[in-house]
C-alpha cells in the first residue's frame, strides 16, 4: 500500500492516512521494532465487548513501517467538534464521560493489568530518582486495584460523533484496572491544556460516578510519574516532577 497522500492525523507515535474506506495508522520509523500486535489486540478485545470501535482489518507494513488498517467510521472528534462550538463544552464534556463510565463496565481480565503497565512506566521514567520510583511503587501496591476496561488516553480527541453515534478511537494505552485511575490520567491530560478543562471533567466525572475529588487524585502522583516515561515536551516534565515532589513533600 503506497501514496497514501498526506496524513489526516498525526501523534507522538504514528500518521493516520485515509484510504477509499480504511483508516491506516502507519507507525513512525524510530518505532521501527513496535509490535502492532500489542493494540490490535486490545482494540479487538474492545470491539468483541461491544464497545463502539473501529474494527480492524489488517496488520501489515507500509514502505517498511508497521502499519495498522481498520474500517472507516465518519464523525469528527468531541474535541473539534467542541473548537467551533465552544459554548457546549458541559453538553460535550458530558456525553464525553458517560462514554467512558460505559467503558468502565467492562471485565477485562484478558488484557494488560493497569498495575503491571504503570509498574513498568514508573520504572522506565528517566527523570525520575531511584528513591522517587521506589516511594511511587510503594504507593501503587497500597492503591485499590480492580479489573475493569480503562481505555489509558480517554480525552475529546478520542471519542468520534457522528449524529448521535459515538466511536472510541486510540487503544494503545487500554488496561485492566481501577477506573478511577483512569479518570486521573483524563483529568492530567486535561490539566495540561486547561485547568478550567480538568476542574470541569472532575467535577462532573464525580458528580456521575458517586465518588469525591480526593479519590481521583489521590492517584495523581503515580499517573504523572508514569507519564514521564513518554516523550513529552519540557514544560510539560517539569510540570509532572513538581507534582511527584510535592507528593514527596506531604510523606
Amino acid at each position: 500500500m503506497k501514496n497514501l497522500g498526506k496524513p489526516i492525523a498525526s501523534g507522538n507515535t504514528a500518521n493516520i492516512y485515509l484510504s477509499a474506506d480504511r483508516v491506516v495508522k502507519v507507525f513512525h520509523e524510530h518505532l521501527a521494532d513496535v509490535d502492532p500486535y500489542y493494540e490490535v489486540n486490545k482494540q479487538k478485545f474492545a470491539y468483541a465487548c461491544g464497545l463502539p470501535v473501529p474494527k480492524v482489518l489488517d496488520v501489515t507494513k507500509v514502505d517498511g513501517k508497521q502499519a495498522i488498517i481498520m474500517e472507516y467510521l465518519k464523525g469528527k472528534t468531541l474535541g473539534d467538534l467542541l473548537n467551533v462550538n465552544e459554548k457546549d463544552v458541559a453538553y460535550y464534556m458530558n456525553v464525553s464521560i458517560e462514554v467512558q463510565q460505559a467503558i468502565h463496565q467492562i471485565e477485562a481480565t484478558e488484557i494488560e493489568t493497569m498495575t503491571d503497565k504503570l509498574k513498568r512506566q514508573v520504572k522506565s521514567a528517566y527523570l525520575l530518582s531511584d528513591q522517587q520510583k521506589e516511594r511511587l511503587l510503594e504507593q501503587l501496591q497500597s492503591m485499590p486495584s480492580d479489573n475493569k476496561l480503562c481505555h489509558g488516553d480517554f480525552h475529546l480527541y478520542n471519542v468520534m460523533k457522528n449524529n448521535d453515534e459515538m466511536t472510541i478511537i486510540d487503544w494503545v494505552d487500554a488496561s485492566s484496572g481501577n477506573p478511577v485511575a483512569d479518570a486521573c490520567r483524563t483529568y492530567l491530560l486535561y490539566s495540561q491544556a486547561s485547568m478550567d478543562l480538568a476542574e470541569m471533567y472532575l467535577q462532573l466525572y464525580c458528580e456521575k460516578s458517586g465518588l469525591n475529588n480526593e479519590e481521583v487524585l489521590d492517584w495523581l502522583p503515580i499517573i504523572a510519574g508514569a507519564r514521564l516515561e513518554e516523550k513529552l515536551p519540557k514544560s510539560e516534565e517539569e510540570r509532572l516532577l513538581k507534582m511527584v515532589n510535592e507528593m514527596e513533600r506531604e510523606k
